[in-house]
């Protein structure tokens, strides 16, 4: 990877994988007719379904906190190899979250939800710092 900026959007194409696969696992358990319909009428998704769920909902709340902190770097041209070893760390954790997630390995989801949100604030720290 060459820069941070690739990183997030990596990241971004990864999060549209996850609702690509959210999606197709709604379509197994509702049925298409439900996913063309206005949906007035809830119904409560299940299993690695449900989990994918949450997890797309926790990627889109970690890209809200990542994309600004490689954002603000990238129009301060703070860039280091601090920042990109920072994003790099972001992305692998986020990768293997969402298997951990899916898969209800409890311990290390939370271990790597943490690495994640610890090098996005390293990210926002390093922007603060330059000039």
């Amino acid at each position: 990877m060459s820069s941070e900026l690739d990183i997030l959007a990596l990241y971004g194409l990864y999060t549209a994988l996850i609702l690509i696969l959210k999606v197709t696992g709604m379509s197994s358990q509702l049925g298409m007719g439900y996913l063309i319909s206005s949906r007035d009428e809830h119904r409560t998704l299940t299993g690695i379904t449900a989990r994918l769920d949450r997890a797309l909902t926790n990627s889109v709340v970690a890209m809200t906190l990542f994309a600004p902190a490689v954002l603000i770097l990238a129009v301060k041209e703070g860039f280091t190899p601090h920042t990109l070893t920072a994003a790099q760390v972001f992305l692998a954790a986020r990768v293997l979250y969402v298997p951990a997630y899916g898969f209800r390995i409890t311990g290390l989801r939370t271990a790597l939800w943490l690495a994640g949100f610890v090098a996005t604030v390293i990210l926002y720290l390093m922007a603060l710092m330059t000039a």
